[in-house]
């Protein structure tokens, strides 16, 4: 199913290559990007992305981007090598999925972001062996209690996300500020998150939104448009999440035949951190994740990850 998805990323970004500036781009979850001894809860996370420019139809759409992805994301316990039911504080889950997504960008430096994905939860997603296949090649140890994993649930998620600058005339420069929302309606997820972000530039003055590499809007037309391009940024993003349904955690909303399920923590507290830069036709960044408590149980705590991302600028 993975090769299947990988294909028609490919075939789609060959066809929007063929006319349009593009981007391809890869990021890579992992706990241990953060500490080597942190290898649970959202353990890893591999996305391949194509981006390309389209045409805005309104004039206070600076730029519109259109992309399409495929990923997986695995999940585990406090430990990947945890045999038994009663020592298992997080189900075993899989997410395999492609996704389509359109991002305006205004003039006003407003983002709209919405996205549409499918794909399945369960064995079905080849998580189990990824897993594996991982640990062996890094030689980092056992993998057991993936016959425990949640069971097969068809994904179909819709999800929107806005992010809107505030006083903007007092900081514009080296700093500014952005009220951001999120919300995601579908099969594996059903929650909605708000809260703040403030990006700071680290070389220069800030780039206008519709042109940072914050929300990936580095895409431009013209003759060699990303000849001597610079951006290096700091972000710092906290919000609080209200999650009411969680595949990954409770099973399937149609049927109770996933053996290892809990109840949900409804109200998180989420952060990031992150650094992003942008050198010519390169763009590179590295976020720190933290996530509050998820389910309840009397072992599960709070998590953090690292995200790393590259991606390459492509002129038609």
């Amino acid at each position: 199913m993975l090769k299947k998805l990988l294909l028609l990323l490919c075939f789609s970004g060959a066809a929007g290559f063929a006319q349009k500036p593009a981007e391809i781009s890869i990021i890579s979850d992992n706990d241990l990007y953060t500490s080597i001894h942190n290898d649970q809860y959202y353990t890893n996370g591999l996305e391949i992305i194509y981006r390309y420019l389209s045409n805005p139809k309104r004039d206070n759409i600076a730029k519109k981007i259109t992309a399409f992805s495929a990923g997986q994301y695995i999940y585990n316990p406090q430990s990947p090598e945890t045999p038994e039911v009663n020592t298992q504080d997080r189900p075993f889950a899989g997410y395999l999925f492609a996704k389509a997504a359109i991002t305006a960008f205004y003039t006003n430096e407003s983002v709209l972001k919405v996205s549409g994905s499918a794909g399945v939860v369960g064995p079905e997603s080849g998580a189990e062996q990824a897993q594996k296949l991982l640990h062996r090649i890094i030689n980092f140890g056992k993998v057991e209690g993936w016959d425990y994993q949640i069971r097969t649930v068809p994904a179909a998620q819709l999800e929107v996300l806005y992010s809107h600058k505030v006083l903007r005339e007092r900081f514009h420069e080296k700093v500014d500020f952005h009220l951001m929302g999120e919300a995601s309606l579908g099969t594996i997820w059903l929650s909605g998150s708000a809260g703040a972000m403030m990006r700071i530039s680290l070389a220069g003055n800030l780039k206008p939104m519709y042109e940072s590499a914050l929300h990936n809007a580095t895409l431009a037309k013209g003759d060699n448009p990303y000849d001597g391009r610079r951006e290096w940024l700091l972000f710092l993003n906290p919000s609080l999440q209200y999650m009411r349904f969680d595949a990954t955690i409770q099973g399937s909303p149609f049927d109770d035949k996933s053996p290892v399920t809990f109840p949900l923590i409804p109200f998180r507290f989420n952060a990031q951190a992150g650094l992003k830069y942008g050198r010519n036709k390169w763009n590179y960044a590295f976020v720190f994740n933290y996530r509050g408590k998820e389910l309840t149980n009397n072992v599960v705590t709070s998590y953090y990850y690292g995200s790393v991302q590259v991606g390459y600028l492509l002129a038609p």
